[in-house]
């Protein structure tokens, strides 16, 4: 008797265990709207697909639906935007297809032919083809949360939410990376970050190409290949009866494992939390200029977090402080460099140069003398010279970094924390020392004295660093020297080893003297009045420059018609070269960083230089790489230079065929938005890694601004890059950056402040509308 009952109970179970994951099938055909049958729902209600509230419109994901506190655990098109009341949602052959005021497009999109869907118990919602197989399914392609049973795959990563209530994609990563360890990096500092970036491993490195991450029925979190458990993140063991778990990468960047209590109808609780439950853990936790500070214990799971600005600074956003800090504009009295020493935090290390000092106090003079260092890291034994803006800035115990900030404050502004202390910095205590600046005078003679003062100080500050570098070759003047015809003839072995041709000249290779520093020589081979005029250009733009992401001039040879220039050597060539040969082409997050640091170059030639600077030549052939691949952007001949009171030039065409802006054209006035649309071209031949106009490919193929406008409309942006396994959310907005650079209308394009940040995934980006679209108004 008691082995029939025992039976009975295991047929029992199995019974329940199978019809949890049966529900009646959603026919082809089925559709539902935000206002009539919203949702479909799983067999017990637990589970939901369908549209859901978010802000002032609606969304469309997997919700727990069967608890009072109705919690996200999926979104499809997260990043699409929301959609109004009168959207439909309809099952096809094609998967789940998204009808609103925008079109129609594919929420979720099967490889093949579908006959019918499920919402399953489990969390899961699947599409199955004519013989019942499992083609698509949410489990494999997760947002931000994993469900009980649900694994993620090696290959495969969480994106967090921008926020609570904005199911968007947010700054934080969690990925299970091919080489067995589970990694969290900020979005955009992927595997090629480095492990800087990394602020959470599991350690499983070496495990094995096949690790996944499985989150248990009983809440146990754990790493297993195969049949083999590798590592518990949780013990598990928790009760399962009216209880269900789930795991969610968090807006702040942390992992958690959350328990709810059917029965109780009460709220969600966390079990356990990753990085110890150190909420500043998180590279990026504050925005850009400013630091993260915990409040209460660091351990505790639910502690709080401060984010504060830098001296000088204040919120972008006062009702959101993980916004990032701003300049402070305001004025005060009296004209003066002042330091301020800030303590006990830790920052992104990422100089332009880096000098052997070993006193605080030489640092300090050394960063106040060059008008390019904005900040500076000492160490004891070396000063590391940076820029704005910071970031990964967090609140430190220990530390013997120091961090020089310039910004423009009051003299008498207050310190930023009562805690720390003001003057001279002694090594092995953190410090950031801030230069800060005040006027006074109602008129302008004043300030534009102290500019050429200090300007004609900072021309002898380089001379000190490069001193200071051990650089005696170079140190005799900021500017470019000048060079003898025969020095040139010698330094290029008689112009005998060609490595670049151009329009106006023709690129040799060369060494400086004993030093064995490898040098470019530009010959230029117009000898017109245009070519001079070209020459006189480039001179005067590129030698009054000084920026990591720009080429540097190193000397120049004047002798009637010989002209030539000497710039520091490329060893990887144009930008051109390395995208347009296949076995050279960088991966995806190499070349999102190439995009980053190109956009940062022209930011400074816009709005960072004592002379905003217009390119007008903007082309993957005049961006070269270094030996580590950074972007450096060269050739400034057709460059146009504007005074102080101009925003504008009128000039003839300039540029090359395909990467000019239609303002040239139109014989229209240009500003510096004529860069920003020639960038965006660029930035559409990094994603894709193929020239803009190429017709070697079918006609509606041929130019690539219009096919990556035709496929974003279409919601079929993989089309662009082929098989090639990339971030789709980044692909996306890299697109919609590039497709707002390049609208025909100059004032719809962003300034390159606005592209850099849209390009970090700091900011918003709205739906670009067609390109083209103002021809059609004109």
């Amino acid at each position: 008797m008691a082995f029939i009952v025992c039976c009975l109970l295991a047929l029992a179970f199995f019974i329940d265990a199978d019809a949890q994951q049966l529900q009646s099938n959603i026919s082809l055909g089925s559709s539902s709207t935000p206002t009539n049958n919203s949702s479909w729902f799983s067999r017990s209600g637990l589970y939901a697909f369908g549209f859901y509230k978010q802000g002032s419109g609606f969304a469309v994901g997997i919700v727990v639906a069967g608890i009072p506190q109705k919690t996200v655990v999926w979104t499809a098109k997260r990043d699409g935007g929301l959609v109004s009341d009168n959207a439909t949602l309809l099952f096809t052959r094609d998967g789940i297809a998204l009808n609103s005021t925008q079109g129609q497009i594919l929420v979720v999109a099967s490889p093949v032919s579908v006959s019918s869907a499920s919402m399953l118990d489990s969390g899961n919602f699947v599409l199955y083809n004519s013989s019942q197989q499992i083609v698509w399914q949410s489990f494999e392609n997760p947002t931000d949360t994993l469900l009980p049973t649900q694994a993620l795959l090696a290959g495969k990563q969480l994106v967090s939410a921008k926020s609570e209530t904005d199911q968007s994609s947010g700054f934080f990563r969690l990925i299970m990376q091919r080489d067995g360890n589970l990694v969290q990096y900020p979005v955009d500092n992927g595997q090629d970050g480095g492990v800087q970036y990394a602020y959470y491993a599991s350690g499983t490195d070496g495990q094995g190409s096949n690790v996944s991450l499985t989150l248990g029925v009983d809440g146990r979190l754990y790493l297993h290949n195969g049949g083999t458990n590798i590592q518990n993140l949780t013990d598990g063991g928790l009760p399962t009866r009216g209880k269900s778990y789930l795991m969610r990468l968090d807006a702040d960047g942390l992992f958690r494992l959350y328990s709810y209590d059917l029965k109780q109808n009460g709220n969600w609780s966390i079990k356990w939390s990753s990085s110890h439950g150190d909420r500043c853990a998180p590279q990026g936790a504050c925005g850009f200029n400013s630091y993260c500070v915990t409040v209460g214990s660091a351990t505790e799971m639910v502690a709080a977090i401060d984010c504060r600005c830098l001296p000088g600074f204040k919120y972008v956003n006062p009702g959101n402080q993980t916004s990032g800090c701003e300049r402070n504009s305001s004025i005060g009295d009296v004209y003066n460099y002042t330091i301020q020493e800030l303590g006990n935090t830790r920052w992104e290390d990422e100089p332009y140069t880096v000098l052997s000092i070993s006193d605080i106090e030489d640092c300090k003079n050394s960063c106040l003398e060059d008008l390019n260092c904005q900040a500076a890291v000492f160490t004891g034994q070396s000063c590391s010279k940076q820029r704005l803006p910071l970031r990964y800035g967090r609140r430190v115990t220990t530390s013997n970094i120091v961090l020089i900030k310039e910004v423009v404050i009051s003299f008498t502004s207050p310190a930023v924390d009562a805690n720390v202390p003001r003057g001279r910095g002694k090594k092995g205590r953190i410090v950031i020392l801030i230069i800060g600046v005040s006027f006074t005078v109602s008129g302008s003679i004043l300030l534009v004295i102290s500019v050429l003062v200090l300007w004609k100080h900072n021309a002898w500050a380089y001379k000190r660093m490069n001193e200071l570098n051990g650089a005696a070759e170079w140190n005799e003047d900021v500017a470019p020297r000048p060079y003898a015809y025969e020095e040139v003839e010698k330094m290029t072995n008689n112009f005998n080893e060609e490595v670049g041709r151009g329009a106006s000249g023709t690129v040799y290779k060369g060494v400086i003297g004993n030093s064995q520093k490898l040098v470019a020589v530009k010959r230029l081979e117009k000898v017109s009045a245009e070519g001079d005029k070209e020459f006189q250009t480039e001179m005067r733009v590129i030698g009054r420059t000084h920026h990591r992401n720009l080429v540097r001039l190193l000397g120049y040879c004047l002798e009637g018609p010989k002209k030539l220039l000497v710039y520091e050597y490329m060893s990887n060539g144009s930008l051109a070269d390395i995208l347009f040969t296949p076995e050279r082409k960088p991966y995806w997050e190499e070349r999102m960083g190439i995009a980053r640091n190109i956009a940062r170059g022209f930011l400074y030639l816009h709005e960072k230089c004592d002379t905003q600077i217009i390119h007008c030549d903007v082309k993957p052939q005049n961006i070269l790489m270094d030996e580590y691949m950074c972007p450096k952007i060269s050739d400034f001949g057709l460059a146009k230079l504007l005074q102080q009171d101009q925003t504008r030039t009128s000039t003839g065409i300039r540029g090359t065929k395909g990467y000019v802006a239609p303002e040239w054209h139109r014989k229209m006035p240009v500003t510096v938005k004529a860069d920003v649309y020639s960038f965006g071209i660029v930035l559409l031949e990094i994603v894709c890694c193929r020239r803009n106009v190429d017709w070697s490919l079918p006609e509606e193929e041929a130019i690539l601004e219009e096919l990556a406008y035709h496929y974003f409309e279409s919601g079929e942006l993989g089309k662009l890059v082929g098989d090639e396994e990339i971030d789709r959310r980044q692909l996306e907005r890299m697109v919609k950056v590039g497709l707002w650079c390049i609208q025909d209308d100059p004032s719809l394009r962003p300034s390159m402040k606005k592209v850099l940040l849209m390009l970090e995934g700091t900011v918003d980006i709205p739906i670009p509308p067609n390109p083209s679209s103002f021809l059609s108004t004109i």
